[in-house]
């Protein structure tokens, strides 16, 4: 049996102990796709909510403002920087006391959380970075949010023993899936990116959808293949669900898309991970809404449930997740 090198495991080689990855969720921060800077609306599957449970926890700011490339002032900076301590500590707290975890490595995710002023970020990062029995910090963002100058201050992370990982949503190489999901860019920069990133020793992980609308088993395959070879440390497999207040929702009730079902995401999942080089971490290979919000496909409600049958089909070709 070949264990797959697992985000857990791979923490516990580097670091000789488990880390928790504790996921962010600040508010004021938003995507180019969404407020006009490159397309409105968002990605048609994207409510941050349906993924991002902080997102429902944390407090209203009081002050409409929103993260973008020229904000010349962020008034609610120190806010912000509150809500991140806020979150880590309660999550930390709690994992501590459950499973006796003792280091910690904070997730940036919801939105493109490299979407705004270097100032913002770099105090953001600074005060991630600073918090106790933190190893690391791991970036979601966009091929199209990362300027060289925060390439260059997550470089000096790195070299001060920091484990930094960007986690660029890619989703599909195919344009014509990108312009459909109205994710705002093409893809002809990823694999640039990619480089800038790695040589500066940066990790970086590649967030591919199996499921999206007039993809089939081989398109989705091949979207692997591709940031296969532009050369990664991590991937994130996730299917495609519909949750209440998308455009993807609306498609699915005017007999538009049609879900993935378990048993090919399953074959998919198989595959790839027969394909994917031992060396390249595995960050996820499922998801799911877990509330009131999902409308389909139902198997995403109860993530457990999906990943002890993934789990058992793997064990039969001989894999260990």
């Amino acid at each position: 049996m070949r264990e797959i090198l697992t985000l857990g495991r791979y923490f516990k080689k580097r670091f000789g102990q488990r880390v928790r990855k504790i996921p962010i969720s600040l508010q004021g921060f938003t995507c180019p796709n969404i407020d006009g800077r490159v397309a409105r609306g968002g990605c048609i599957y994207c409510c941050n909510e349906s993924f991002s449970p902080s997102l429902v926890k944390i407090n209203h700011l009081g002050k409409q403002v929103k993260m973008h490339f020229d904000l010349k002032e962020n008034p609610i900076l120190d806010a912000q920087v509150q809500q991140l301590k806020e979150q880590f500590f309660w999550h930390a707290d709690f994992h501590k006391e459950k499973f006796e975890i003792q280091k910690y490595m904070i997730y940036l995710q919801s939105y493109t959380n490299t979407y705004a002023p270097f100032e913002t970020l770099k105090r953001i990062f600074d005060e991630a970075l600073n918090l106790p029995n933190v190893v690391g910090i791991s970036i979601g963002t966009r091929i199209d949010c990362v300027s060289l100058e925060v390439l260059d201050l997550l470089a000096e992370y790195v070299k001060n023993g920091k484990e930094v990982w960007l986690e660029y949503g890619i989703q599909s190489v195919f344009p014509k899936t990108l312009e459909l999901i109205n994710r705002g860019h093409g893809i002809e920069d990823a694999q640039n990116q990619f480089i800038l990133a790695r040589q500066r020793q940066i990790k970086v992980c590649a967030h591919l959808i199996y499921g999206l609308p007039q993809e089939n088993e081989e398109m989705m395959l091949h979207s692997l293949r591709e940031v296969i070879g532009w050369g990664i440390d991590g991937i994130k497999l996730h299917p495609l669900y519909v949750v209440e207040n998308t455009k993807l929702a609306k498609m699915y009730k005017n007999g538009e898309y049609i879900p993935i079902s378990l048993e090919v995401y399953t074959r998919l999942i198989l595959q790839s991970l027969q394909e994917i080089p031992d060396d390249v971490v595995i960050h996820r290979i499922s998801s799911g809404a877990h509330d009131e919000m999902l409308i389909a496909p139902k198997w995403c409600f109860d993530k457990n449930i999906q990943m002890r049958y993934i789990r058992d089909r793997l064990r039969e070709v001989g894999l260990e997740y």
